[in-house]
């Protein structure tokens, strides 16, 4: 038996246009040199009658109706009208019947919280756009939220995070169909790396503290400027002019982090400013970002970003 490769496409009223976009990029786009394969077919599915507006005002017709999941071997959720917006029962319905007999479900960005609705994600991970992790765990505690990845797959469910990260999962998915040569042109086509690995972390700009008042509000400053010296607790609370226990507290106020791994975060910021920027070698970087050495450079990276600083400079460089 074939496998099922049609794909259904769920449209609704203030839909979010940059991820139902890239589900008909990468599923409905007309690819005649896969035709041999058995290439996707696909549908648009509106959830509920329309007029379908978008982010925008731009309107969308959705010419088939919740029945047509019942065909569907992938179902794609391109993003929710609001992470605290109720799910219609009709469609958190014949999400559930589906997943029964089978059919993948994938969500991109705040798309998770159908399924997790319909209770499809309970005892599973799942991932969602960093926005939105903590309103995901708070909502529906019993999805266990891996908010730093790109997607998350856990059987039939597959979860993707930030808007763009839809993409990463898309191409996941026609790499599990029809290998990686096929999901390599794909990319190609849409002027992509060819693999972002799932478990690879959402590149996150640097968080701003919470609270931009008072001593700390200059501390932080000074040492986001002197990053690469020697930051040691008892230097940051004579600069503040406060006690360790003191600054400590405020601290974690203020930026929700221990003095330490607000440091550490900092500094690997620094590293992908440079990454980025220029060519200058490893060793010169991590002087310059205050990591005392190569080593200890590559092991905060990866253990905060998912990726080497090498793979973080073909994707980000300037000549990426």
């Amino acid at each position: 038996m074939s496998p099922n490769r049609h794909v259904a496409i769920l449209a609704y009223d203030q839909l979010c246009m940059f991820e139902f976009g890239i589900a008909v990029e990468v599923f409905g786009l007309p690819r005649p040199e896969f035709a041999d394969l058995g290439w996707y077919t696909y549908e648009i599915v509106g959830i509920e009658p329309g007029p379908y507006r978008s982010t925008g005002g731009i309107s969308i017709d959705a010419p088939y109706a919740l029945d047509r999941l019942a065909d569907a071997g992938l179902i794609v959720v391109p993003g929710w009208r609001g992470a605290k917006t109720p799910v219609p029962e009709p469609l958190l319905q014949a999400l559930r019947a589906a997943h029964d007999r089978g059919a993948r479900i994938a969500t991109l960005c705040s798309g998770v919280f159908v399924p997790a609705r319909a209770g499809l994600l309970d005892g599973r991970r799942a991932t969602t756009h960093w926005r939105y992790a903590e309103t995901l765990r708070a909502e529906c505690p019993a999805v266990t939220v891996e908010p730093d990845i790109l997607y998350v797959e856990d059987g039939t469910l597959l979860t993707a995070a930030g808007s763009a990260a839809g993409i990463d999962l898309c191409l996941h998915i026609v790499r599990q169909d029809f290998g990686r040569d096929v999901a390599n042109q794909v990319a190609r086509r849409l002027v992509l790396p060819a693999h972002r690995d799932g478990g690879q972390a959402q590149f996150i700009a640097r968080p701003v503290a919470r609270e931009r008042v008072g001593r700390l509000s200059a501390l932080l400053d000074l040492m986001r400027e002197r990053v690469n010296e020697n930051w040691t607790i008892a230097r940051m609370a004579d600069a503040a002019a406060l006690s360790e226990r003191t600054l400590i507290r405020h601290f974690r106020d203020a930026t929700g982090q221990s003095p330490l791994n607000w440091l550490i975060a900092e500094r690997v910021e620094r590293c992908k400013e440079l990454l980025e920027d220029g060519e200058l070698p490893l060793d010169a970087i991590a002087e310059a970002a205050g990591f005392q050495s190569q080593e200890t450079l590559r092991h905060h990276f990866r253990t905060r970003l998912g990726v080497s600083p090498a793979a973080y400079r073909r994707s980000f460089g300037a000549a990426a």
